[in-house]
């Protein structure tokens, strides 16, 4: 009986897949040690640190309501690196906004920025509370469950996931700040992700490659509903969190709307993915057990697998497009706006049109996956 469990979590590893792998692997160590370019603009003399909250005072803080503002000291010991053990004090200015500032207590672990000169602490600043240890622990419970169920193939998948982070991080926020067409530059790093994706999990195969067609088809469709759309709605872009921030820091030159329509299909790309593999791995195997079926029958059969997780995957992302609105929503109910005024709010259109343009593009993703695999998988028309 355990031996038989086993079975179910193994998988196989094929050379080929070794080198795949090993090269992806040093593709993302590449692009972890790849210069962004904005290194320059960190401050000078400045160093992180992390501690733990030993007293506060809270006397220069003013409450109002809800929210705070002023400044409250800390003291703080700091935990590790070369200054470990060594007590500072900290200033927390408080802007008094809550989505933004972080209030601390005694027991608290803090992220600070320090101040060096002649190795001796200057000034020192409250960042954020340190999450980086709850952040680490999450990420190795995800890889250590993704290779349990696996070991090879969730080894492909967490290479892919990583090189997804760090090409959106290293490859297309650098370009996008550096005042390079985010549309073409955001279509060139989704279909790069798409086709790592794709080559890691599904193989160097022709169910590979039915998957990726299937997936830069449906990706190209949203590029072109979102470049052709988007003037009619009359979305700039600006509705992005931090968007006039960016604006004001630096970068005026910046195409909100761009950047706007760049996240539409990057964003259902995902979920392109996942669905055209799923199709091109149902359709080799169909092809295996029956090499008999011709091109149509293999075409509605795909058609056919195809309708029961288009429906699932449509509700995937509006889920995950609506869930971080909801406070949002919540506002608008609670001061009695009618619905038409909610859904012309520039907010709530722009998500509606990303939602939308993303669930057609992903809804035409099947049937092309469809059409691509019938072409490559039947032995006869």
């Amino acid at each position: 009986m355990a031996a038989r469990l086993l079975s179910l979590f193994r998988d196989g590893f094929s050379r080929r897949d070794a080198v795949l792998c090993l090269v992806m692997m040093l593709a993302s160590a590449g692009l972890w040690h790849l210069p962004t370019g904005f290194e320059s603009r960190r401050p000078q003399g400045l160093f992180n640190a992390v501690g733990t909250v030993l007293a506060v005072d809270d006397q220069r803080v003013r409450q109002y309501g809800l929210v705070r503002e002023g400044e409250q000291r800390l003291s703080v010991r700091i935990d590790g690196g070369p200054l470990d053990g060594r007590t500072v004090e900290a200033e927390n200015t408080l802007m008094g906004k809550l989505e933004l500032d972080a209030f601390f207590a005694p027991g608290d672990r803090a992220l600070l920025n320090l101040a060096l000169a002649d190795g001796r602490i200057t000034a020192a600043r409250a960042v954020d509370h340190d999450r980086l240890g709850l952040e680490a622990g999450l990420f190795a419970a995800f890889a250590v469950l993704l290779m349990a169920l696996g070991f090879w193939s969730g080894l492909r998948a967490l290479v892919s996931f990583v090189f997804a982070i760090l090409m959106i991080w290293k490859a297309l926020v650098p370009l996008a700040l550096k005042g390079y067409a985010p549309v073409p530059a955001g279509f060139a790093v989704a279909a790069l992700i798409v086709a790592a994706i794709v080559a890691l999990v599904g193989g160097l195969n022709r169910r590979g490659l039915v998957a990726f067609a299937g997936s830069f088809l449906g990706l190209t469709l949203a590029l072109g509903l979102a470049l052709a759309l988007a003037p009619a709605a009359r979305l700039n872009g600006a509705v992005r969190p931090f968007s006039e921030t960016l604006l004001y820091s630096g970068f005026p030159g910046l195409d909100l709307a761009g950047i706007f329509i760049a996240g539409i299909f990057i964003a259902a790309s995902g979920a392109m993915v996942d669905l055209s593999m799923d199709l091109a791995s149902a359709m080799a195997e169909l092809a295996r057990h029956r090499p008999d079926l011709g091109r149509w029958d293999l075409f509605a059969s795909a058609i056919s697998i195809g309708r029961a997780v288009t429906g699932t995957m449509t509700t995937t992302l509006l889920l995950a497009y609506s869930g971080g609105t909801l406070t949002m929503l919540m506002l608008f109910m609670g001061q009695g706006l009618p619905l038409a005024n909610i859904l012309n709010l520039t907010y709530v259109s722009s998500e509606i049109f990303h939602t939308l343009v993303g669930s057609i593009a992903l809804v035409a993703t099947a049937p092309l996956t469809a059409l691509v695999g019938a072409m490559a998988f039947a032995r006869r028309a």
